[in-house]
């Protein structure tokens, strides 16, 4: 059974840190362009982090550039996404995508809560 699972969320005070985990079992992320997606309540789901099969190449949207780290570890089957200097705007429920070819797996995503 393929999955997703995500994992590392939490509510956090502005400026502290988070580290997500996304595990996946039933297939191999090595040939997986693996990205973070957030969807904020009442705002469509955004595109927050790629990484290459690799790791070589990370892309980021503008409002996370030098606060957030993509990277993944093949061998383990994991993905993170390590997030830094957390704003209240940051609150949202974030998602892992894999994508092989045509084949695209979601995870069921993890809340992540940024308040005093």
């Amino acid at each position: 059974q393929v999955q997703l699972v995500e994992s590392g969320g939490g509510l956090v005070r502005p400026g502290g840190s988070l580290r997500l985990s996304c595990a996946a079992s039933g297939f191999s992320i090595s040939t997986a362009i693996m990205s973070w997606f957030r969807q904020a309540p009442g705002k469509e789901r955004e595109v927050v982090a790629v990484i290459t099969t690799t790791g070589g190449t990370s892309n980021y949207i503008d409002s996370v550039k030098g606060r957030f780290t993509i990277s993944r570890d093949n061998a383990k089957n994991t993905v993170y996404l390590q997030m830094n200097s957390l704003i209240p705007d940051d609150t949202a429920v974030y998602y892992c995508k894999a994508t092989s070819g045509m084949t695209v797996y979601w995870g069921p995503g993890t809340q992540v809560t940024i308040a005093s």
